[in-house]
Formats: C-alpha cells, sequence, structure tokens
C-alpha cells in the first residue's frame, strides 16, 4: 500500500472505534478477565478512554464487570454474533444432540467451533461424564496450528483460501510435538484430507490428546469442526484411528443435516488413507 493510500484511508479512521475492538481482542486472550489499569497498560492507551470504552461495551452487553476483582471479561452476547458470522444461525442446534451421543459413547469433552476472521473459536461444548475431564469456555480461541478443529477445516478448505490462511500463520511453539513451520502444517493436512479427521497430539499441552472431524455445508465447504478431547491415558496414541472414525461419523451427521452428502471419489479417497495408517 502507497503512502498516499495509507493517508486516505486514515482519514476514516475511528481511533476509539479501533480501541474498542483492540479491547476485545485483548480480552479474547484473557478469560480471567482484566481491569481498566491492566488493559490501559496492555494497549498504552489514555486511561480514561478505556474506562469509558469499557464502560459502554458493559452497557451494551459486550462486557461483564466483577464487582469484587474489578475485572471485565467477555459476554456470551459476542458469542452469538459468533454464531451470525457463520452463516448458519442453527448450526448449534442441528449439532447439540449430536455432540452430546459422541460425549456419552466416548465419555469426554466434545466441542463445536469455527474459524472467525483468522483465528480458531469454540462455540460449544458437551462436557465429558469422567471426574477429570476438560472444560473449555465458549469464546475461547485456539491456535491454528495445533488444534485439532482448526486443522480439520483448513485441510478442506479450497486451496487458494488455505495457501492464503497457512502464509499468515505464525507456529508459535507450545511443545516438542508442535508443527512449527508451513512445510510440514502443510504435510500434516495432507493426512488429515487423506483420512478424514485430524489429531492435537500433545501439540499445545503435554498430556492431552484432541481429535477432530470438519463439517461441511450444502456446498462441501468447511465451514466448522466438532473434536474430542482427553487425557492421553484415555485418548492414547493407539486408539486415535478408531476415535477418529468415531468423530468423523459424527460430524458427517451434522454435516447431513445441513444438506451434505460426500462423494464417493471423497469416500474412497478417505478409506485408502485409512489402508496407508493401517
Amino acid at each position: 500500500m502507497t503512502n498516499k493510500k495509507r493517508n486516505q484511508d486514515s482519514r476514516y479512521h475511528v481511533p476509539n472505534l479501533e480501541r474498542a475492538f483492540d479491547i476485545l481482542d485483548l480480552l479474547s486472550q484473557s478469560p480471567e478477565g482484566m481491569t481498566i489499569a491492566e488493559i490501559t497498560n496492555e494497549l498504552e492507551v489514555p486511561k480514561n478512554s478505556v474506562f469509558r470504552i469499557t464502560r459502554t461495551l458493559e452497557n451494551r452487553g459486550y462486557l461483564l464487570r466483577d464487582e469484587d476483582t474489578k475485572k471485565f471479561i467477555l459476554s456470551r452476547k459476542l458469542l452469538a454474533l459468533g454464531y451470525s458470522a457463520v452463516g448458519e444461525e442453527n448450526l448449534i442446534e442441528k449439532s447439540l444432540d449430536i455432540l452430546r451421543r459422541l460425549r456419552d459413547l466416548s465419555e469426554e469433552t466434545v466441542l463445536i467451533g469455527v474459524l472467525l476472521s483468522g483465528e480458531g473459536v469454540v462455540l460449544e461444548q458437551v462436557v465429558g461424564k469422567y471426574p477429570f475431564k476438560f472444560y473449555v469456555d465458549p469464546g475461547s480461541r485456539f491456535p491454528l496450528n495445533t488444534a485439532a478443529p482448526s486443522k480439520a477445516i483448513i485441510a478442506f478448505l479450497p486451496p487458494s483460501e488455505q495457501q492464503e490462511i497457512v502464509d499468515k500463520m505464525s507456529f508459535p511453539k507450545f511443545t516438542g510435538n508442535t508443527i512449527t513451520n508451513a512445510r510440514d502444517f502443510m504435510v500434516a493436512l495432507t493426512r488429515i484430507r487423506e483420512v478424514g479427521y485430524s489429531v492435537d497430539d500433545e501439540e499445545e499441552i503435554i498430556g492431552a490428546q484432541c481429535v477432530g472431524a470438519p463439517i461441511f455445508d450444502v456446498h462441501g465447504y468447511p465451514k466448522a469442526a466438532i473434536w474430542l478431547t482427553g487425557p492421553t491415558k484415555r485418548v492414547s496414541r493407539s486408539s486415535l484411528d478408531e476415535i477418529g472414525q468415531l468423530v468423523k461419523e459424527h460430524a458427517d451427521m451434522i454435516s447431513k443435516r445441513l444438506g451434505y452428502f460426500p462423494s464417493k471419489t471423497e469416500k474412497a479417497t478417505r478409506e485408502k488413507g485409512l489402508e496407508k495408517r493401517e
């Protein structure tokens, strides 16, 4: 972009609106919440501006404030906007009973999420039945390079859209298993397309495994993903293929409700991929 173009665009910027979005982005990464002072220090903006913006967002229902800690957190109203943004407001309604069925079969926590503005976002979850289980707040973000749902979605995107996302990824490292470069990530996506499901093999948290599969809309576009998460003692490497097929079957049930039916070629490709893994 030329300097002239930047100067022209800057005429239409609304500083406080940009600051409001910065605050929302910051709080989305801080599920425990932040005070006005913490937000001010992190964003390096005037405290009175942060005060007015957070109070406005609170009054409009987008933020909640804990009276004891004075910390602000995102409300579920933003999550409702996220539902609308994915273009299928009844996606959750069509998915919940299937998520519960998968939870009952596996007894592990099952979640559904989407990609939104270059990030992964948890839409809803059905908590597992074991005494020790994983719990993730709806609205939480997940890393694209490690998370099973993001990999499941990206793997089935049109090539140009897939490449655009991968080119912008930063590949942060969390564990020794984390994929930290685009080349290895693309290899992983190829394997996912072959078998129809994805895995987070202790790539973000040691001791935790996730297995995900994409949900397709009527046009065959991967609009969301479901995934199962549990400790490695229960979701072991030796059981990943079996669990992967179970998750994929339930994701396909949701896809069918959205009007998608895979072709014989797609089915044959995934069956061939499973034979290679065996």
